[in-house]
């Protein structure tokens, strides 16, 4: 079995993603002894560009599960012996994956790169405070300063990062007053959005959230990706209806309580909170009956209690170890 999930496919670094497929198929031997490895394949099988597939492989190097040999690329060779270079060309199969896996990023490099640099930062944010290297970030991703410029300019808009006046960017620490003062904004805007999004919730797309929720509930082994899916639901989607660009972007810059809740389910692989399964579910319903000024005062009431169970947890994130992060991150404290 496979030890990382989809949802850790999706938000793991580029490199990080590519090495652990690599060293999944070593290890587990799904990959010939002395197949050659080589950057270019490697680099269109997973649809990046070489950056993240040379990081990977001298990683792997690094950990003695790949050799160097008289030619180009690398030899899979685990056991360190003499071994015939295998030359064949790359496929799933080869690795230990169906056909169907879809290693091939198709999104916008724009979008790719705003997703990876905002995982990074989520990551490391709950353990002090960091700076950004636009450069070298650049040349890990393999992309240009523009759109990693780019990407911080979102970035900063969601409250992730911030640009100081000798043009650095820095990066939290996410501390208890900060979820505090997100949540006690979040309880005064998200209930008045609510109520203005509530009449033109379509029945299908309630029913379609509070089946999930009900889901969740039956299943204390759901993925990240399902429990913040749940997140979405409630606390985007209901509310996409607002009208008042303002109070949608204040809304959208309250980001650490997400960030806490992916490190947290990541890193201690728990499932989901029961009461904020059950808060869910009693606002879908009360929306589902058409009761919007009632669902708005719970969800109202759902955000205080999340407030209290989310300090609860970055006390726990304290005490856990911190995450390794890309190179073009530099803890200042």
């Amino acid at each position: 079995m496979k030890s990382m999930t989809a949802e850790d496919y999706r938000t793991a670094s580029r490199y990080a993603m590519i090495r652990q497929v690599l060293r999944d198929a070593i290890v587990n031997a799904e990959v010939a002894q002395g197949l050659v490895l080589l950057e270019a394949p490697l680099a269109d099988l997973f649809g990046t560009s070489r950056v993240p597939v040379r990081k990977a492989l001298n990683l792997l190097h690094d950990e003695g599960l790949i050799s160097r040999f008289d030619g180009r690329g690398y030899l899979v060779n685990p056991k360190g012996i003499e071994v015939e270079p295998l030359r064949l060309a790359l496929t799933h199969k080869q690795l230990g994956l169906n056909s169907s896996e879809e290693l091939v990023d198709t999104r916008p490099l724009g979008e790719r790169i705003f997703d990876e640099i905002g995982s990074a930062l989520s990551t490391c944010i709950a353990f002090g405070h960091y700076r950004l290297d636009e450069q070298m970030a650049a040349e890990h991703y393999g992309v240009s300063r523009a759109v990693v410029r780019e990407a911080l300019m979102r970035l900063r808009d969601r409250g992730l990062v911030e640009k100081e006046p000798y043009s650095q960017w820095l990066a939290g620490p996410l501390t208890a007053r900060e979820v505090t003062e997100d949540y006690e904004l979040r309880a005064c805007l998200e209930p008045e959005a609510l109520r203005q999004s509530a009449p033109g919730l379509s029945r299908e797309s309630l029913e379609a959230m509070l089946a999930r929720v009900a889901q969740a509930q039956s299943n204390p082994h759901c993925s990240l990706a399902e429990i913040e899916q749940l997140e979405e639901d409630l606390h985007y989607h209901c509310l996409a209806g607002i009208t008042n660009r303002k109070i949608a972007t204040l809304i959208r810059q309250g980001q650490s309580p997400r960030i806490i809740s992916r490190i947290f389910y990541s890193q201690l692989g728990l499932g989901p909170d029961e009461a904020m399964l059950a808060e869910h579910r009693l606002i879908l319903e009360l929306l589902l009956h058409g009761a919007f000024d009632a669902a708005a005062l719970n969800l109202k009431e759902h955000l205080h209690r999340a407030r209290q169970r989310m300090l609860q947890r970055l006390k726990v994130l304290s005490v856990l170890p911190e995450q390794q992060v890309p190179e073009y991150l530099t803890k200042l404290s």
